[in-house]
């Protein structure tokens, strides 16, 4: 089993982002069963005129269709790093993690739960993705041949409760594809990773956006595969292209076993005796 992270430099229209991504699709492995990661922000990375164009809601759309027919005809586990889908009701939109199964159904949904609302010391200045996007409020754990995927995106990086939370629900592999800024990622990206995979106990799948954007936005790069004990099984500084790596099913069963982290939690417990 492999897993495999692709990284782009995708901008705001759709039409050309999607010849990107079926480019590197093409330069995929042989070898099945195979999950395939897009990044954040893999449909459209531009502003808000952009990203209403290509909206749907969930479920339906020319766009998620492009999705299920890639997964179906590649005979691959797909997850959309993040696509805008529409809430019905209300102006704002989620930023929505979408994933297929090796027949092209979409069996899982997560809508970022954290916003990345910061000022930053690069080329773009101010972020504000609350004046165009509504936060999710749930978790979600998939089930899939390759062990329980726990989803989340870019920002959620930064907030290790979450990952917690996702370990607790039996997640065996951390999703996390993202556009982090140059600046940010130049500072945390790695560390922050590496966190994740080595007090969760996790592989960590990491895709990104890379390099120059509309509106002077600047991203990282760095796609990364981490094993559970938080080595570097593959990385991309540079470049789009795509990094795979094998699933060592036998190494996180050791891991959680030498060293039950998981076992031995005691804060939460704490906290209840203390009510």
């Amino acid at each position: 089993m492999e897993l495999v992270a692709l990284q782009l430099n995708a901008g705001a229209d759709w039409n050309a982002n999607r010849q990107r991504i079926e480019s590197l699709l093409e330069r995929l492995p042989v070898s099945r069963p195979l999950l395939v990661q897009l990044p954040e922000n893999a449909v459209v990375f531009g502003g808000r005129k952009a990203v209403l164009s290509v909206a749907e809601p969930l479920g339906e759309g020319p766009v998620q269709d492009c999705f299920a027919h890639w997964a179906k005809r590649l005979g691959i586990w797909l997850v959309v790093g993040s696509m805008p889908t529409r809430i019905e009701g209300s102006d704002k939109l989620h930023t929505s993690c979408l994933v297929y199964d090796e027949q092209g159904e979409r069996i899982a949904c997560y809508h970022k739960l954290h916003l990345f609302d910061v000022d930053v010391a690069d080329g773009h200045g101010r972020y504000r993705e609350s004046d165009t996007f509504a936060p999710g409020n749930e978790l979600c754990v998939v089930d899939s041949p390759f062990g329980r995927l726990g989803l989340s995106i870019c920002y959620d990086l930064r907030f290790p409760e979450l990952y917690r939370a996702l370990r607790e629900q039996g997640a065996d592999i951390l999703m996390v594809p993202a556009a982090f800024t140059r600046v940010t990622g130049q500072a945390h990206w790695l560390p922050l990773l590496q966190a994740r995979a080595i007090e969760n106990q996790c592989y960590v799948l990491a895709a990104g956006q890379v390099g120059e954007h509309a509106g002077g936005r600047q991203t990282w790069g760095h796609s990364v595969i981490l094993d559970p004990w938080g080595e570097i099984c593959a990385c991309l500084p540079n470049g789009e292209g795509l990094i795979v790596a094998s699933l060592d099913r036998q190494r996180l069963d050791s891991i959680r076993r030498q060293m039950p982290v998981a076992q031995h939690a005691r804060l939460r417990a704490v906290w209840r005796d203390k009510k």
